[in-house]
């Protein structure tokens, strides 16, 4: 399937700070043919990396995880943000450009020995991705890989990912 991601993504610069760009896929979600298509395409990227379970990482990946899941016919998970999940849950705690962040994911979970694909909406130094690899391998799942709508490649996300034995597929990418 040839799609086009960035004709569906407003770019804001400056935004969050001085020198970033702010890449929002919100217009692709707007329009239901749009929605399908980038679904469709994610499920062909995502398919030769044969998940058996999709982790949706809170909170952005959440939109595509469970959408993608049912289309290749898999189960869903959640990787939260600290204080998000009840029961017992497991934590990796990891560093932001701004401060620290932490992960989790319940260890009822069933993923023990099942091939975990990772979802977000976007990579760029890789470290939330990163600390959800970690999670899952933790709880004794096996990493597929992680999909991604954008992927910012100037900023290291992939080869830190590749390190950790976590293939990365894109729909879009930019240097920075």
């Amino acid at each position: 399937m040839d799609f086009n991601l960035d004709n569906h993504i407003s770019k804001t610069p400056d935004f969050p700070k001085d020198g970033i760009t702010f890449y929002d896929f919100s217009p692709a979600l707007e329009d239901g043919v749009i929605l399908r298509q980038m679904m469709d395409a994610l499920c062909e990227i995502s398919s030769p990396l044969k998940p058996d379970v999709i982790a949706g990482i809170d909170a952005r990946g959440f939109l595509f995880a469970t959408p993608l899941a049912m289309a290749m016919g898999c189960g869903a998970v959640m990787v939260r943000k600290k204080g998000k999940l009840p029961g017992d849950v497991i934590e990796k705690s990891y560093a932001l450009e701004y401060g620290e962040a932490t992960l989790s994911l319940q260890t009822s979970r069933q993923i023990k020995g099942k091939r975990i694909l990772l979802v977000d909406d976007l990579l760029a130094t890789g470290g939330t991705v990163s600390a959800s690899v970690d999670l899952i391998k933790q709880a004794g799942g096996i990493i597929a890989g992680t999909a991604c709508l954008i992927e910012l490649t100037g900023l290291g996300g992939r080869a830190i990912l590749a390190d950790k034995g976590c293939p990365v597929v894109s729909l879009q990418s930019y240097e920075f």
